[in-house]
C-alpha cells in the first residue's frame, strides 16, 4: 500500500502499476463447476468499463446510492470498485426503493425492480454470459459492458472523506474502508504473495473484507468461492493445495 492510497479505487491503481500480470481474484462456482481466474490487469479493465457505465451511460454522479444486489462473485467485486471510481455509494443488500440505481442478479430481480432509477442485471453466468432473454425494464450488463472504454477518468474529483460503502449497519467512507482493510489483512498476516481462500458472503464486512478489499490492500490475491458448502472435504483440501492458499477464511 503506497501513502497515497486513500481510497479502494486508489489501491487497484497501485496494484496495476506494481504488478498488472499477477493473479488478484480466483472464482469458483462450485454450484456450476465455474473457476475464472483475473490478473490485475484484467480486473482493472473490466472496473473501468463499469465505471463507464456507471458514469457515461447510467449518469450516475458522486454520491448517488446503489443498491447491490449480488452474491460473492468476481463481477460482485467489479462493481464495488466501480462505484469507488465514480464516488457512488455501494450498498450491499440494500433497499433498491430507496436507492438511486440498482444492480441485481437473477434471484433478485422482483425486488429490484422497485427502483426508480435506472436498473441493471447480471444472469451471473459462466465467462460473464448474458441473458438469454433480457430482463424487462433492466439493462444486461454483458450486452452493455464490453462496449464501454478501456479507461476511466472520473468527471469529478471523488474525496476519500465522501461515503463508499454500506454494509448492514455499517457506513464507510473510502478513507475507512481502506484503514479497515489494513488492520484485516495485518490481523490475517497478509503480505505480497499470500492467498486468501474465502467462502464468506459479501453481505458482512468480514465477508467483504476477505474476499476483496484485505487482498487487495496488503498484495495478497483471493480464492474468492461461491456455494463451497458442496465442496466436500477431499475436494477442498486438493483446492487448497492446488491454488497455494496461505489463509482460509470460511465462515
Amino acid at each position: 500500500m503506497n501513502a497515497t492510497d486513500r481510497t479502494p479505487a486508489d489501491l487497484l491503481r497501485s496494484a496495476l502499476a506494481a504488478d498488472p500480470g499477477r493473479p488478484l481474484v480466483t472464482f469458483y462456482d462450485d454450484a456450476t463447476g465455474e473457476r475464472v481466474e483475473l490478473s490485475v490487469a484484467t480486473f482493472a479493465n473490466w472496473v473501468a468499463k463499469t465505471a463507464n457505465l456507471l458514469q457515461g451511460e447510467l449518469s450516475a454522479e458522486p454520491g448517488d446510492r446503489l443498491a447491490l444486489l449480488l452474491p460473492a462473485h468476481w463481477q460482485t467485486a467489479v462493481w464495488l470498485l466501480a462505484c469507488s471510481s465514480t464516488g457512488v455509494t455501494a450498498v450491499v443488500g440494500g433497499d433498491p426503493a430507496e436507492a438511486d440505481l440498482v444492480v441485481s442478479g437473477p434471484d433478485t430481480l422482483e425486488v429490484a425492480s422497485s427502483c426508480s432509477g435506472e436498473r441493471v442485471a447480471l444472469a451471473l453466468r459462466p465467462l460473464g454470459g448474458c441473458f438469454p432473454q433480457p430482463p424487462e425494464g433492466f439493462l444486461d450488463y454483458a450486452v452493455e459492458v464490453p462496449g464501454q472504454g478501456d479507461q476511466f477518468a472520473p468527471f469529478a474529483p471523488v474525496s476519500p472523506s465522501d461515503e463508499a460503502l454500506v454494509v448492514g449497519d455499517t457506513e464507510l467512507t473510502g478513507a475507512e474502508v481502506v484503514e479497515r482493510a489494513l488492520a484485516d489483512a495485518r490481523g490475517l498476516g497478509l503480505g505480497p504473495g499470500e492467498r486468501v481462500l474465502s467462502g464468506l458472503s459479501y453481505g458482512s464486512w468480514d465477508g467483504l473484507s476477505a474476499g476483496l478489499f484485505a487482498p487487495l490492500v496488503s498484495g495478497a490475491s483471493v480464492v474468492l468461492c461461491r456455494n463451497l458448502d458442496r465442496l466436500g472435504a477431499e475436494d477442498l483440501a486438493k483446492r487448497v493445495e492446488s491454488e497455494r492458499v496461505t489463509v482460509r477464511r470460511e465462515g
